[in-house]
């Protein structure tokens, strides 16, 4: 079971790595079209993923320890959002500098701020596994540590490219796109390191980490590629949703 958990939350950083690792074999950067429908795609991976292995398990939970279902999936929900609101308002505000070098900083730490929730909602996952939780199977874990992996390989792309772009060397910006990812394992070990203490609390940290990835999800992948082709947007989303979805049934 602990190697289970240590791969599962390795692997969202294995796709950030793998993600960034594209500076090193890409002459000239993805193609912005390719970007925008990998994005759109994992949109709806990250969707359906809050919904079946964080929302779900979380009211199936609270239920099973006698709390109304609806309430830590709601307050939990809401709390994620409001909190990853908080912080990308904060974060735009310490980030109106000129300073190329303080940009550079501040896109990195963007991008690793995102994705504390991912690492939450895999921590989660697992400490739900690990405290015996009838409702969370290793293989719905994985699926969603996969699904997280997935949605990281444009991510991590995102970094590195537009770095070595702007003259950076290929090796630096591929260290500061892995560099990207490092905070979702970390998350993953404090949240599972929380829920060991208060497992009770744990169908609000799967709602919160639901609500954190919605926020993700509506504000940072979605509105520039829909903007400029919803329609192909849109069906990239749904075949993101699918995708998972059958994930977690076919794995869960």
């Amino acid at each position: 079971m602990i190697a289970e958990t240590v791969k599962g939350l390795l692997v969202p950083f294995l796709g950030t790595t793998i993600g960034a690792a594209a500076v090193l074999v890409l002459k000239n950067g993805i193609d912005r079209r390719i970007n925008g429908f990998l994005s759109d795609a994992a949109a709806g991976i990250m969707a359906a993923a809050s919904v079946f292995s964080l929302l779900l398990p979380a009211m199936e939970q609270a239920a099973d320890g006698g709390t109304p279902a609806w309430l830590p999936a709601a307050a939990g929900f809401l709390s994620g959002v409001a909190f990853l609101a908080f912080w990308d308002r904060f974060s735009q505000r310490i980030g109106t500098c000129g300073d190329v070098s303080h940009a550079t900083r501040m896109l990195v730490f963007s991008v690793s701020l995102h994705n504390v929730p991912e690492g939450m909602a895999v921590g989660a996952a697992y400490a739900g596994l690990l405290s015996g939780q009838v409702h969370v199977t290793a293989m719905s874990a994985f699926a969603l540590s996969l699904g997280i992996a997935l949605q990281n390989l444009p991510e991590g792309a995102i970094i590195s490219l537009p770095l070595f772009g702007s003259g950076m060397r290929r090796g630096k910006a591929f260290l500061l796109g892995v560099a990207s990812g490092a905070s979702e394992p970390i998350a993953g070990v404090l949240t599972i390191a929380l829920s060991r203490f208060a497992v009770p609390a744990l169908p609000w940290l799967l709602s919160f980490a639901a609500g954190a990835m919605a926020y993700v999800t509506g504000f940072e992948l979605l509105p520039e590629t829909l903007s400029e082709r919803p329609k192909a947007g849109i069906l990239c989303v749904c075949f993101g949703f699918a995708l998972m979805t059958a994930m977690d049934v076919l794995l869960g």
